[in-house]
């Protein structure tokens, strides 16, 4: 696609036909694997981390910002704007009125990379109307990227190394996806997912709720978004989240389980989540798959 074609997406919101759609998410999966490629250098020297804490008291380190700065190279030449967990602090009066731009967790679970427990993810969503309607998460530890795209199906592609110079096609992307959920995923458990980090009493007292009408239940602890992966997978039935997440955290999550048959819903009203909203934090919410 050319230079012109790209301002044209961003500037004038023109349909999304099919060779835009195969452009944008082509850049969208390169781009999760570039940072991929920055954060998996950075894991293999935990003495380099260069950990700090931002204005939440939340953990940030070189991998996080390096996984930003390769995403923004990336995704700067198709001139939508990027709205990034580790970009600078913009205004909503600047956003409000965005029709079409990427929301970006560079690295999802920078607590678990810490910890150095490989449960960590890039998380790409592309937003029209404040609607998800691409998402790719990439999970570089295992070589694992998860694609969807909204009306058209969610996939899962293994074997992905993390490498700073990613040239996959539209085509190599079809060729090597295997449709969500996954028939070897069938299990007879109830198996619940929690956040392996961020937990409260509120969710536990949901779990023994559910486990008075799920005998057969089963918790599993995981971090980042990978939950979403997993509902997406089938490998989990149900993801309960009572503390904050922002918006970056579930937007691509969310599309990928939706486009597997899946739903997520505020928890305990059922209202849907909404995106680029003047505080980017989520309320509680419930994932599951059906």
């Amino acid at each position: 696609m050319s230079n012109q074609q790209n301002i044209s997406v961003a500037e004038h919101n023109v349909a999304f036909d099919q060779s835009i759609r195969e452009y944008l998410i082509t850049e969208q999966f390169n781009a999760a694997v570039r940072a991929g490629a920055e954060i998996m250098k950075i894991y293999k020297h935990s003495d380099d981390y260069d950990i700090s804490l931002k204005s939440d008291r939340t953990p940030i380190t070189i991998a996080d910002r390096l996984a930003h700065k390769a995403i923004k190279a990336s995704l700067g030449k198709t001139r939508i704007p990027i709205l990034s967990e580790e970009g600078r602090e913009m205004a909503y009066e600047e956003r409000r009125n965005w029709e079409l731009f990427w929301l970006v967790d560079p690295l999802d679970g920078t607590v678990e990379f810490i910890k150095e427990n490989n449960e960590f993810t890039v998380n790409i969503a592309l937003m029209h109307n404040n609607i998800c309607i691409s998402a790719v998460i990439y999970v570089p530890y295992y070589g694992k990227i998860y694609v969807a795209e909204q009306g058209h199906g969610a996939w899962l592609l293994s074997d992905i190394a993390p490498t700073e110079s990613p040239n996959y096609t539209y085509a190599d992307i079809v060729e090597r996806r295997v449709s969500l959920p996954l028939a070897e995923q069938k299990h007879n458990d109830f198996i619940v997912a929690v956040s392996r980090s961020h937990q409260t009493p509120e969710t536990h007292q949901h779990i023994d709720t559910l486990r008075s009408q799920h005998p057969n239940l089963k918790v599993v602890e995981q971090g980042s978004s990978y939950k979403f992966c997993m509902l997406a997978e089938g490998a989990v039935d149900y993801y309960i989240r009572t503390t904050t997440t922002s918006e970056w955290d579930t937007a691509a999550g969310e599309l990928i389980l939706k486009e597997a048959g899946g739903t997520t819903d505020i928890y305990p009203t059922n209202n849907k989540l909404a995106y680029n909203k003047e505080s980017l934090d989520n309320p509680w919410f419930v994932a599951k798959r059906l």
